[in-house]
């Protein structure tokens, strides 16, 4: 059979590699906001390929998000628009007057979230403290406070 009109067959088309879920923790609804709203822990420095599984967690959860704000020296790449399934996010990024470890997320009608990002290379009991911390309501730290105080001066592998 042959293949519709302005579509070929590709033989050596990969289908996406599967969204491994978000490693993300979050304050308990029922408690106000603080400076972050819980933690979020990529796997890599690569955006385009963790924004899906967070924007997907949140999706689910919470409602739609549209928009993200980060700080520029945070990622390596600065994409305006960030495609995730079903729709485009588009991004902001700043060079100052932002949490250089946080990333903020809007969904329309909803609000916003500001979360921790755990540092890609954080070792496993490092990255647990952290994520705890920013997800406990009692603690009212910004995302570089909670790294200095509860991750240690160096977010660096476990010590």
């Amino acid at each position: 059979m042959n293949a519709p009109i302005g579509q070929r067959a590709s033989p050596d088309r990969t289908p996406p590699a599967p969204l491994r879920p978000a490693r993300l923790t979050l304050r308990p609804p029922a408690f106000p906001p603080g400076p972050v709203s819980g933690a979020w822990w990529p796997r890599s420095d690569d955006l385009r390929a963790e924004l899906p599984a967070l924007i997907a967690a949140f999706d689910r959860s919470w409602g739609r998000v549209s928009r993200v704000a980060a700080h520029r020296d945070a990622w390596p790449q600065a994409p305006c628009e960030l495609p995730v399934a079903g729709h485009t996010v588009r991004a902001a990024w700043f060079t100052s007057g932002f949490d250089p470890h946080a990333i903020r997320l809007f969904a329309y009608g909803v609000g916003r979230r500001d979360l921790l990002v755990v540092p890609p290379g954080t070792g496993t009991a490092t990255a647990g403290r952290l994520m705890t911390a920013a997800a406990d309501p009692a603690l009212r730290l910004t995302a570089s406070a909670l790294l200095q105080d509860v991750g240690g001066s160096r977010p660096a592998r476990d010590r």
